[in-house]
């Protein structure tokens, strides 16, 4: 789910996100995170390396969730912000050619005017594909109105 995207110029920024996606990792990790470290902390028999070993380990697992979640796409008024797993890239509104998400792609990609594709993780069909379809729609209207082409959503 994502803010409610509309193409008028008082509607900007707007973030694209996989809500239910990311409720789903962070629910898992802090879940995953405080079973792990529960058991460390009560089993009689460790000592306190292994209580520590037990904790990290817990908190291995909640960061590696954390990172998966971290995916979004913010569009403003100069431009899109993606944000992948580990790395943030800036485009301006020109770079970007086309919005893509074709039929079995597990999201976004974005066409870019070098030549090159960038996916874009923020908008994911995974779990919610309506909303994913909604948000590339809304991000490729966006992108034609930015650029001076006409839509075609």
């Amino acid at each position: 789910m994502s803010s409610s995207p509309a193409t008028r110029n008082d509607t900007l920024p707007v973030t694209f996100r996989p809500t239910r996606t990311r409720v789903l990792l962070l629910t898992m990790g802090v879940a995953m995170f405080a079973v792990v470290a529960f058991v460390g902390l009560t089993l009689e028999r460790l000592n306190t390396g292994e209580r520590i070993s037990f904790v990290f380990t817990g908190l291995l697992f909640l960061g590696v969730l954390i990172l998966l979640s971290r995916p979004k796409v913010v569009a403003d008024d100069q431009g899109v912000t993606v944000t992948n797993i580990t790395g943030v890239r800036r485009l301006e509104w020109a770079e970007i050619v086309r919005v893509n998400l074709r039929p079995g792609d597990p999201w976004v990609f974005l066409d870019l005017s070098d030549g090159t594709s960038l996916p874009v993780l923020g908008i994911q069909p995974g779990v919610a594909r309506e909303q994913a379809i909604t948000d590339a729609r809304a991000l490729r209207a966006l992108v034609d109105e930015r650029a001076g082409r006409p839509s075609a959503s």
